[in-house]
């Protein structure tokens, strides 16, 4: 079932999990003047996440790993591929990539795709089959569909949910495809989430000041989590902590297999 169906079908669930977030993020400042949102101010910055590794606030967010500064995306387990061989028809497959990161074969058998690129990809599995079986094989990989071209955009926006994202979205779009924010929603508190190695990364946004050309429009990629918190939230490691479980639990249960 995709990740749509999902959420028709799981509004109860969902309704949960964004009511959580809210009590988290809704927490009223007893000062009148605007609550501090450059990441900086916190007074730390950096957590231990119980899953392991560490929440670190950043000022920008790097390209995630191994996408060629950017320029690609990694494939990621429940991607479906479509593997051709030039010229050798029976050796072409449309496979899952299963929850290890791997895709099985003819021949060569189990292959690690999760975390490489469309192109790493192809030249493994040439020198796999040009090893014992093929002279010179030409191999392309297609990507059918893409778990990990999805981005989560929870908190104070219209529709909280998963979306499908392009090689070039940016965090005005990934606003967008949730509806812009709702009436609490501040556009200076947006945080983006990113995985980098064992760590999850985390900046914050002024929306107004990109909209306005004054900042730059960040670029979004699969996998990426965004929060908008409320306006009247005080911003705290813990309250990103917080936000970041919630939002990491709703894209779990979207990509559930079977569901």
């Amino acid at each position: 079932m995709d990740v749509f169906h999902f959420a028709k079908s799981h509004t109860g669930a969902m309704i949960v999990l964004l009511a959580s977030l809210s009590a988290c993020t809704s927490t009223s400042s007893t000062s009148s003047s605007p609550a501090a949102v450059d990441a900086l101010q916190l007074t730390a910055s950096s957590a231990p996440l119980s899953g392991g590794g560490a929440l670190q606030v950043v000022k920008e967010l790097p390209a995630p790993q191994n996408t060629q500064n950017g320029n690609e995306q990694p494939l990621s387990p429940n991607d479906v591929l479509e593997v051709n061989v030039f010229q050798v028809d029976n050796l072409n497959r449309t496979v899952q990539v299963d929850a290890g990161g791997q895709i099985s074969l003819p021949l060569i058998g189990t292959v690690t795709a999760a975390g490489k690129t469309v192109r790493q990809l192809e030249q493994e599995i040439e020198t796999a089959y040009g090893t014992n079986y093929l002279q010179s094989p030409d191999v392309s990989v297609y990507i059918k569909e893409s778990i990990g071209q999805r981005v989560t955009v929870d908190g104070e926006v219209t529709r909280a949910g998963i979306f499908p994202v392009s090689s070039n979205s940016s965090l005005i779009d990934a606003v967008a495809l949730a509806g812009g924010f709702n009436a609490v929603g501040d556009a200076k508190k947006v945080f983006v989430y990113r995985n980098i190695g064992p760590n999850t990364l985390v900046a914050n946004y002024d929306v107004e000041q990109i909209r306005a050309g004054k900042s730059r429009n960040p670029r979004i990629y699969g996998g990426d989590k965004i929060v908008v918190f409320a306006s009247k939230s005080k911003i705290a490691m813990n309250n990103l902590k917080d936000a970041l479980g919630v939002a990491s639990s709703a894209a779990r249960l979207a990509v559930v297999p079977g569901l």
